[in-house]
């Protein structure tokens, strides 16, 4: 049997409601919210009970999607630090192809965004940047080039 898709990437957050905005800023849309309280849902990720405030977020297109988790209980603790390198082992980013990689950026500056390097041009192909975003999450930006 072969992979059929990836469903969705998952970041455990702590400011649920900053981060919904900001990935609506990049684009994404709203798919729902909901409080998952449910003993299997505990079961699944080897707790005895837990209470997560979840919100699931597509892309425009509706193939991608990243489900947002709030830890009510028991409390989310911190793995990685906020200002982690790109060399820091484990997940480091997503990746977002955006038609203004300029406009983007600032309206994600809004949003407390920051560069984490520079807006770099690989050949006459593409632009691209990693940011920097709510609670240390990495994205990176890819606009292409006619």
């Amino acid at each position: 049997m072969a992979l059929r898709r990836m469903d969705n990437v998952e970041i455990i957050v702590d400011d649920l409601e900053g981060m919904i905005a900001f990935l609506e800023e990049l684009g994404m849309e709203l798919e729902g919210k909901a409080l998952l309280e449910e003993a299997w849902a505990a079961r699944v990720v080897g707790f005895e009970e837990q209470s997560i405030d979840v919100a699931m977020m597509r892309t425009p297109d509706g193939h991608g999607r990243i489900e947002l988790a709030k830890y009510n209980r028991p409390a989310a603790i911190s793995g990685v630090p906020e200002d982690a390198p790109a060399n820091t082992l484990g997940l480091r980013r997503i990746m977002f192809a955006v038609d203004d990689l300029d406009d983007t950026v600032t309206r994600l500056r809004t949003h407390g965004a920051e560069l984490v390097g520079e807006v770099a041009q690989v050949g006459d192909n593409y632009r691209l940047c990693y940011l920097r975003g709510p609670e240390g999450v990495v994205i990176a930006l890819a606009e292409e080039l006619a």
